[in-house]
């Protein structure tokens, strides 16, 4: 389409009407403003004051993009009302001028940062779309302009149900040039200094836009193109680019147009829930999405930075800990000359399309963090967010933030768990590329080259030492291929085991480590280091007492020799339960089953009492069970059986479950309601938090309550016989 005029963007010789959004009057920067004014305005300002205005680029037409489909229920959450509702808030809020034209001279000279710059959107030229897109995509988007009303709405009724997620309307080329063209001549004017910063008020969107097709509400990549169009323009003035995504969609279409680029540094924070978020796993394996993996190849490797959520529900203190952790510290190293932020405000409180809670003061903070990059050079452009009010006002609040005030107070929330390991995740994947991320940080692979174990290896077999050299205990062997290896050395027994009258099986988690790092290298010295294991005097007891004692250790994670994470979370259900049902019922059929006794206490410590679940699921052992004791600080495990109606009730009446007291359930009246169900067992609430202090807490009544169940041998007699 080449250089279009602006009043044939309708492509039919005739174009839209301005309405009163875009009139002269309301504007400092505008097309019809003199350039002598503005060109001495800016020079004094350079001299007198070295202060520079906020630039901010709408244009009413880029609400012409509308669904071709008319049929009742055909809302389109990427509704053209939203560029209009975050420009009607900057005028309602100040931020922009709407007095009399003629007061724009005096205004300009004695009060040039007091309102917002107007920008000029222009229609992007054929040559610089295809900067970021191939001349096919072009094609396909000019397409749009002439076939049919009928065409269109089966188009868009197609894309709406596929991964394109797209309407198309009869409107939408001319529309999307405008957003791409916005986009443009704002990242322009705050390279070439006309602005400090920038805000492109712009529709449609860009970040999901393929280098050849569109998606998700996108026809044209606008960021990439405005950055592109920079670079050629002003090789000098802007090399090196940070763009920051908040959407709180990934930004496929952006990173896969810079995977390469050695000089674009895109770091984008999104729900990902494992690849099932929005636009989710794509089907080729080989095409690059927003998992922690991929970081960019060749020359562009660790340039691409994926912060991506395992959930929605995220807030102001995961966003800032990102931008802590992660994104200042690299965008500093990377030293940027201009920062796009790709603005989607769908992660902002109370879009329900995102479900996440970012305040816009929130939006404020990290605004005013990215303007400590690069002298101040920011643009921020437009890409999400559908809820109205939620999208005007934390337009509003990063406005205000680029036009100089401070930001508000802002109160943090402790930061999800979950995201405070994705974090730490992304900081061990990315030490490689970046100096900042390597403090605290393990090279795996260079310390497996020094024959180095895990730690709760070695602090196993030290276990085995001291049990072995205080009861005798030994070893089994599990006689299984897939889980010998895995818990080797992790079950002992007294001897004669076989032989007791009574035996205590413990499926506990591996001891506590408490650390005192070094704060200033980031180290961890031996003598500043504790094990705590509460679960060893419970065996000494046990022991005094005569029962027989099988200890099953349950890692939280099982090694494996490929492994290189640095870090992984404390405990994986779905990738250890099938190793301990494998391993518990094993121990039931092979052992604990064929023995004489009836009088088998089970107690559960910790996540590891998972196993106590699957094995009175998954065997009729109620018979040879006296009791089971269980310490919760986790998940809370019902046991119900389909096969078994009796089960609920006979856990009910044979356990004592103790909670920790900072646990979930008891915040809530409904939810402690819940936990007295029998299918949870005998809970008690315990005063203590922690593992071992409940441990230690309990261990007198815990104690007591197990020789209740215990009725026969009170003195635990046992014969001499070989181990089992």
């Amino acid at each position: 389409m080449g250089d279009t005029d602006m009043t044939s963007l309708n492509g039919h010789g005739e174009g839209p009407q301005m309405n009163d959004d875009t009139t002269a009057s309301e504007s400092i920067y505008h097309e019809d403003s003199e350039p002598s004014v503005i060109e001495e305005t800016i020079a004094q300002l350079k001299v007198r004051r070295g202060l520079l205005p906020t630039g901010c680029c709408y244009d009413d037409r880029m609400k012409l993009h509308m669904n071709a489909d008319f049929s009742p229920n055909t809302h389109h959450p990427e509704d053209p009302r939203r560029i209009h509702e975050i420009f009607k808030a900057f005028k309602k809020m100040g931020l922009v001028y709407t007095g009399p034209e003629s007061e724009l001279p005096r205004i300009m000279k004695d009060c040039p940062t007091k309102y917002m710059w107007r920008i000029p959107a222009r229609p992007a030229t054929r040559e610089e779309i295809c900067l970021a897109h191939s001349p096919d995509h072009l094609a396909w988007v000019e397409s749009l302009d002439t076939i049919s009303t009928a065409e269109l709405r089966e188009l868009t009724r197609r894309f709406d149900q596929g991964r394109e997620s797209l309407y198309v309307g009869s409107m939408s080329y001319p529309a999307a040039l405008l957003s791409v063209g916005g986009a443009i001549e704002t990242c322009k004017s705050v390279v070439t200094g006309q602005v400090k910063n920038a805000f492109a008020v712009i529709r449609p969107p860009g970040h999901h836009a393929e280098f050849d097709q569109p998606m998700g509400f996108c026809f044209f990549n606008n960021v990439p193109v405005a950055i592109r169009v920079c670079q050629q323009d002003y090789p000098d003035q802007c090399r090196k680019v940070l763009i920051l995504d908040w959407d709180v969609h990934h930004g496929n279409g952006t990173q896969n147009i810079f995977y390469e680029d050695p000089n674009v540094l895109y770091i984008s924070i999104h729900v990902y829930q494992n690849g099932m978020f929005y636009p989710g796993k794509p089907p080729n394996p080989m095409t690059p999405d927003g998992g922690i993996e991929h970081c960019g190849t060749g020359q562009g490797l660790g340039k691409n930075i994926n912060i991506g959520w395992h959930d929605q529900g995220m807030g102001d203190g995961e966003y800032m800990a990102a931008f802590q952790k992660i994104v200042m510290p690299i965008a500093k190293e990377f030293n940027p000359d201009l920062v796009v932020i790709s603005a989607g405000f769908d992660a902002a409180d109370g879009d329900e399309l995102g479900g996440c809670f970012v305040t816009p003061a929130c939006y404020a903070h990290m605004t005013h963090m990215l303007m400590s990059l690069a002298d101040g050079k920011v643009a921020v452009c437009l890409e999400g967010g559908y809820n109205l009010r939620a999208i005007s006002s934390s337009a509003v609040a990063v406005a205000r933030t680029l036009m100089g005030e401070p930001p508000p107070k802002l109160a943090l929330p402790k930061i999800n768990k979950e995201a405070a390991r994705t974090l730490a995740k992304v900081q061990a994947y990315h030490a490689p590329y970046w100096e900042c991320m390597r403090p605290g940080v393990v090279d795996v692979p260079d310390v497996q080259s020094l024959n180095a174990d895990r730690l709760h290896d070695v602090i196993r077999n030290a276990q085995r030492q001291v049990m072995q050299s205080k009861y005798g205990m030994i070893p089994l062997y599990i006689q299984r291929e897939l889980i010998s290896k895995s818990f080797e050395n992790q079950v002992l027994v007294t001897p004669n085991l076989h032989n007791a009258q009574k035996i205590l099986v413990i499926l506990h988690d591996p001891p506590q480590l408490l650390a005192q790092v070094d704060v200033a290298e980031t180290t961890v010295d031996a003598h500043n280091t504790w094990v705590v294991d509460g679960v060893m005097e419970y065996i000494g007891w046990a022991v005094g007492q005569n029962f027989g004692v099988m200890d099953i250790n349950v890692p939280a994670y099982v090694t494996h020799e490929e492994d290189i994470d640095a870090f992984t979370p404390e405990f994986n259900e779905k990738e250890i339960q099938e190793q301990i049902q494998s391993l518990i019922c094993y121990l039931w059929d092979n052992f604990l089953q064929l023995y004489e006794t009836n009088e088998i206490i089970l107690l559960g410590v910790g996540n590891a009492y998972l196993g106590v679940k699957v094995l009175l699921i998954n065997r009729d052992c109620k018979d040879k069970i006296s009791g089971i004791v269980n310490f919760v600080t986790g998940n809370l495990r019902p046991v119900k059986s389909d096969v078994d109606n009796e089960l609920s009730s006979w856990y009910k009446d044979n356990s004592r479950v103790y909670v920790a007291g900072d646990h979930a359930c008891w915040s809530d009246p409904d939810l402690t309601r819940k936990v007295h169900k029998r299918r949870f067992g005998s809970v008690v609430r315990s005063k203590m938090v922690g593992l071992n202090h409940m441990m230690q807490e309990h261990a007198e009544e815990a104690h007591e309550w197990i020789m209740k169940r215990v009725t026969s041998h009170p003195d635990g007699d046992t014969t001499e016989e070989d181990n089992p």
